[in-house]
């Protein structure tokens, strides 16, 4: 048995939830989510509770049985509160700015990189931080790695794109490494 997938979800006053065809499709304040049935699972909606079931006890069956729930908690959590990522910019000169809705980034290229956002996310800027949001938590993170790849936080002085609370792990330069730099003899 799926420890995650018998866990029952509540679903609050402000949020229907709906099965259209082999979709279901959550609605809420912020938004909506539409996550895709797969063949073999049902779901069964009482009052304020959504039960994921299986028909049989496949392989494949028993992975998705714990996706699906897990799928449908952050769709549910995404259209009441919304999903938030925040990335940190480290560099001298690096900034970052959101023209229209566009993110806008200096980062030491020779030229200002431009992030076009897909339908539901949005870009801040808060306190000099990129903040990526949105209903759909596997956007947001994509989204937001998208963005980190852009300039990933390089090892020896940790300039670039980092998420926040994230530990970059320093290399010793050469000189460092050596034993200082070397001189005449």
């Amino acid at each position: 048995m799926s420890r995650i997938g018998n866990a029952i979800i509540v679903i609050p006053k402000e949020v229907t939830v709906s099965e259209v065809g082999r979709e279901i499709l959550v609605k809420g304040v912020k938004g909506e989510v539409r996550v895709s049935l797969p063949s073999g699972l049902t779901m069964n909606i009482e009052g304020a509770s959504l039960h994921i079931s299986r028909k049989n006890n496949d392989k494949p069956s028993k992975s998705l049985h714990g996706y699906l729930r897990a799928t449908l908690a952050n769709a549910v959590h995404g259209v009441t509160n919304g999903w938030t990522k925040t990335l940190e910019l480290s560099g001298v000169g690096y900034r970052a700015s959101v023209s229209g809705a566009n993110l806008v980034l200096t980062i030491g290229f020779s030229h200002p990189v431009t992030v076009t956002p897909p339908a539901g996310i949005a870009f801040a800027i808060a306190d000099g931080k990129i903040v990526v949001s949105g209903v759909n938590r596997q956007e947001v993170g994509q989204i937001a790695a998208k963005v980190r790849e852009i300039k990933k936080p390089e090892p020896y002085k940790g300039k670039g794109i980092k998420y926040e609370g994230e530990y970059i792990r320093k290399k010793a330069g050469k000189a460092k490494a050596v034993g200082g730099a070397p001189g005449a003899k």
